[in-house]
C-alpha cells in the first residue's frame, strides 16, 4: 500500500514537461539559492528595488561582499542594474523568482516554527 499524501496534487498542467535544459536551468537557479547571503539579498529585493550599501546594512554583510552576489546574481539574471547618479539601483527580474524565493522562506519559516505545512 502506498503511502498517504496529505496535500493534493499539485496543479501543473500549464507547465511543459521538464527536458534537460529546463530541469539544468532550474538547478541552476536553486543553486545560486543555495547560499544564505544570496537568498537573503534576494529577499529584500523581493520587498523592492534598492542600492548596494542598503542591501549590506540590511543583510549584515560587507558591501564587497554583497557586491559579488549581486554580481553573480546578474549574470544568471536574476536580477537586473538601474544606475542612478553614482547609485546602482537592484531588482528582481521576474515574478516567477519572488514568488519562489518567498514560498522558499514561508517553507523554512513552517519548519523553524513548527506551523503545519498547508498547500
Amino acid at each position: 500500500m502506498p503511502p498517504s499524501n496529505p496535500l493534493p496534487p499539485a496543479d501543473a498542467s500549464h507547465l511543459r514537461a521538464p527536458d534537460g535544459a529546463r530541469l539544468a536551468e532550474a538547478a541552476a537557479v536553486f543553486a545560486l539559492l543555495s547560499d544564505a547571503t544570496r537568498l537573503h539579498l534576494l529577499w529584500l529585493l523581493a520587498q523592492g528595488e534598492s542600492d548596494v550599501g542598503s542591501l549590506a546594512e540590511q543583510c549584515a554583510a560587507s558591501r564587497t561582499a554583497v557586491s559579488q552576489h549581486l554580481a553573480k546574481l546578474r549574470l544568471a539574471r536574476l536580477v537586473e542594474a538601474r544606475k542612478e547618479g553614482r547609485y546602482v539601483h537592484y531588482r528582481l527580474t521576474d515574478g516567477h523568482l519572488r514568488r519562489l524565493v518567498l514560498e522558499a522562506l514561508s517553507h523554512a519559516d513552517h519548519r523553524v516554527s513548527g506551523e503545519a505545512p498547508h498547500d
